[in-house]
């Protein structure tokens, strides 16, 4: 195995052991932020691995805690916890400018984590993005019954093609995301933005992306939509069009002069 596929461990403060997955390069680092209960090794993250090392750019990758190879309960992740972990190894990996890019949950967190590493920004992509869905993609759309489960047994499990039992969340997972809801208030980030969003996702709603658009205070913001993508984005096309996407965001801030 060469260093470009070697997976390393990063202890938090936590005491959970982060993998990740780092290789140097021309340009700034592109970084990969994974979705809910997804992790490194999914085609996005792949595709982007050999596309960068290709291309000779740096690229990180990494499981947050509770995902994939890194250790900790998944259940009793929450968006904090999985923000702090995405800026501990970013902060241990990468100088320089950083390209991040968010799939799903990692689109929230790529916003929330942008807005603490503001100076090092080159840019940011969002695919399907979903921020603030715990309050607006779970909490809102459960029925009565379910919130008064949810509250005063602190767990319920949602229907999940992966295991019989459901996919596990805690009561602190909603009360978390309270604390870090981005769509409320203007986004005070002003790099470019791409948002890629499939108009056949039927997790994340498309207009989620036009909510991005409005609220982030950037004018440099472009939304593609693609009728036949869902939310997995992970056809051959689909993955062509982020590479693509990537590229011309490179080529577009060096005409710019800001590489």
């Amino acid at each position: 195995m060469n260093d470009i596929n070697k997976v390393k461990f990063l202890q938090t403060t936590t005491g959970n052991q982060l993998a990740y997955q780092y290789f140097p390069g021309k340009g700034p680092t592109v970084v990969f932020l994974g979705g809910y209960a997804s992790d490194m090794s999914g085609s996005k993250a792949e595709w982007l691995s050999s596309h960068c090392a290709d291309n000779g750019r740096a690229y990180l990758r990494f499981d947050y805690s509770g995902h994939g190879q890194s250790t900790g309960e998944f259940d009793r992740g929450t968006i904090g916890q999985w923000m702090e972990d995405a800026l501990f190894v970013i902060d241990y990996c990468t100088t320089g400018k950083l390209i991040l890019i968010g799939s799903s949950m990692g689109g929230w967190i790529m916003l929330l984590i942008a807005t603490v590493l503001k100076d090092r920004l080159f840019g940011l992509i969002g695919i399907a993005a979903a921020p603030d869905f715990s309050e607006d993609l779970m909490w809102s759309q459960f029925d009565d019954e379910t919130r008064k489960k949810l509250i005063n047994e602190g767990i319920i499990y949602l229907p999940s093609d992966y295991t019989e039992q459901g996919m596990p969340l805690r009561r602190e997972f909603i009360e978390d995301g309270r604390l870090h809801l981005v769509l409320r208030d203007p986004i005070k980030l002003h790099c470019p933005i791409r948002l890629l969003h499939g108009l056949l996702d039927s997790d994340v709603p498309a207009d989620t992306a036009d909510k991005i658009l409005h609220a982030v205070e950037s004018d440099d913001v472009h939304v593609c939509y693609v009728k036949n993508a869902d939310h997995r984005f992970s056809s051959n096309e689909n993955l062509l069009l982020l590479s693509d996407t990537l590229e011309r965001l490179v080529s577009d801030e060096k005409m710019k002069g800001h590489e």
